[in-house]
């Protein structure tokens, strides 16, 4: 869960990742990004299927358990992409029952549990709704969304996306937010490949991710074209396929 629409939010999230936005000259209208290779030409594109990994864990319904699995999970994860950027540092994981602050301190709250990426790491505010799940498949939806937070700002790419001048957009900046969120929809479908799970229907579980505090923000655009990234990164199992500053408007509306 990563924030842009909020401007109480914005001091904090320009340096969520790297610290300071740097100065990109790119097309900030709607339709595929120009001049930003950072985001239409990262690095991070030109790697290949990533290896499945065994990541053995299992969450039990106490919250000592819940913690551990959710610290497994992200040290699964940290080995599953710490090939893929360069000179990659892994992500450690806060979990606490309050987020004393909110949202990585932009004082944003959410009543029920979340992950969330924060100065690139994990921050969980775990509830008895977690803690009690039988099944963890909607919780690693989240976590490998949060996680993806992580990859897009070592790799750069959240940066640039702060650097775009989205105030001259029209759409006030709506198209190149959907690209960002989507993108990182994408790399949580790679994951979830990776990680070897599967489910019938991903849409239910998409939707889940967004907290309903969250619901009046506009980050991802159409729910169909939510489930597609994601569905790119699960059947491509890399993060060649998750390029979304490159893509038609109509396929990140």
């Amino acid at each position: 869960m990563m924030i842009r629409t909020s401007a109480t939010a914005f001091g904090v999230f320009v340096l969520l990742f790297t610290g300071t936005a740097s100065t990109v000259t790119a097309s900030a209208s709607a339709g595929p990004i120009v001049g930003a290779p950072e985001l239409t030409h990262n690095p991070l594109y030109k790697q290949g299927r990533l290896p499945a990994i065994s990541c053995k864990v299992t969450k039990g319904t106490t919250k000592a358990s819940t913690t551990r699995y959710l610290n497994k999970i992200v040290g699964c994860l940290n080995s599953a992409w710490r090939k893929t950027v360069k000179d990659f540092v892994p992500a450690g994981v806060s979990v606490k029952t309050k987020a004393e602050g909110g949202l990585c301190l932009t004082g944003l709250e959410v009543a029920g549990s979340f992950a969330a990426t924060c100065h690139g790491s994990i921050q969980v505010q775990l509830g008895s709704d977690w803690i009690k799940a039988k099944s963890d498949q909607a919780i690693l939806v989240e976590v490998t969304r949060a996680y993806a937070g992580v990859v897009q700002g070592q790799a750069g790419i959240s940066e640039a996306w702060w650097a775009l001048p989205a105030g001259d957009e029209k759409d006030g900046g709506d198209e190149q937010t959907h690209r960002f969120y989507l993108q990182a929809d994408c790399l949580g479908g790679v994951s979830m490949k990776i990680l070897g799970r599967s489910a019938k229907n991903w849409k239910p579980l998409l939707t889940a991710e967004t907290p309903k505090e969250y619901g009046r923000f506009d980050w991802y655009g159409k729910p169909a074209n939510r489930l597609h990234w994601f569905e790119q990164g699960y059947t491509s199992r890399g993060p060649g396929a998750c390029n979304t500053w490159k893509a038609p408007s109509s396929k990140v509306a």
